[in-house]
């Protein structure tokens, strides 16, 4: 029996991970026609078909969904050694975090924080984008962890698992003195910041909306927390979202009004890692720590 082509079974495995071979040659930063023509060659030397189409996706055939399985764990195994590898011949563990961007900065800095061990020996590398994209680079191997607002459905993304490490209520809050107006009605009155529709908190808020029958205009919406209190802090007539745990400490950053509080709304924390990376120590220590303190 000839030499298997681990080249030809590597851009096999990426297509069925991505799911188009267009998808896969942006990852392989190759042409789709190359992609095509090794998965060709790979076919010839198994005798037999591998993919087919579905709609406007690639999926394997019952052949390729046995020589997945199989490539599968064998990728899966080589990205372990080099993890072990980095681990124990580093003297600064390299760990790359991705952080949904519509996450607070401040409380998932003092997450991250349990990442560093006592000696300060790891390079810590922190990446933001959605969480979508955040998956995807996970699932590419391209991450260690993430840091999201939302769970990730094991039964979608196979070898992926996410663990709820704390929540935190939502409330309003008045860059300027609104007087005389109960809450939620006052939303009505001043133009509104909220989290961007593509986030989980931006999706609930607008349910919420709707829940309670108001009609708000919205002036902004910002994936970024931190961008959004920085914009409120220069107009004085707006009204924005945010943690409700964050109270004082916006407070103490700028003088603000609270409006109310929106038991509803919750903005949920998570860390999503792959089973390869269980046993990584950044992963562990943040699997393991306690956060109650730091939510309550």
């Amino acid at each position: 029996m000839s030499h298997l082509n681990y080249n030809h079974l590597y851009y096999f495995w990426m297509v069925c991970k991505q799911g188009s071979v267009t998808k896969a040659a942006d990852a392989l930063f190759l042409t789709p026609q190359t992609v095509t023509g090794q998965i060709k060659a790979l076919e010839e030397r198994l005798d037999g078909k591998l993919t087919k189409r579905n709609g406007r996706s690639v999926e394997p055939t019952e052949l390729g969904q046995l020589v997945f399985k199989y490539a599968d764990r064998m990728y899966g195994l080589s990205y372990e050694m080099l993890d072990i590898v980095n681990y124990s011949q580093h003297s600064n563990v390299l760990f790359d975090v991705g952080v949904a961007d519509a996450l607070s900065k401040r409380l998932v800095s003092k997450i991250l924080m349990t990442t560093v061990p006592d000696d300060n020996s790891i390079h810590l590398r922190c990446f933001e984008s959605t969480h979508e994209m955040l998956l995807e680079q996970l699932a590419q191997h391209k991450l260690d962890m993430i840091l999201s607002d939302c769970p990730v459905d094991s039964s979608q993304s196979p070898g992926l698992f996410s663990k709820k490490l704390g929540e935190s209520c939502m409330s309003f809050f008045s860059s300027g003195n609104v007087e005389n107006v109960k809450f939620p009605e006052v939303l009505e009155k001043r133009k509104l910041l909220i989290p961007g529709s593509r986030t989980s908190m931006g999706r609930k808020v607008i349910e919420w909306f709707d829940r309670q029958g108001i009609q708000v205009d919205i002036l902004g919406e910002f994936d970024d927390v931190a961008l959004m209190k920085a914009f409120a802090r220069y107009h004085d007539d707006v009204i924005f979202l945010a943690p409700t745990l964050y109270s004082k400490e916006i407070q103490d950053d700028q003088p603000l009004q609270l409006l109310g509080h929106v038991d509803e709304l919750k903005e949920e924390y998570y860390v999503i890692f792959a089973e390869r990376m269980i046993q990584h120590p950044a992963v562990k220590n943040v699997c393991d720590a306690d956060f109650s303190n730091l939510f309550n």
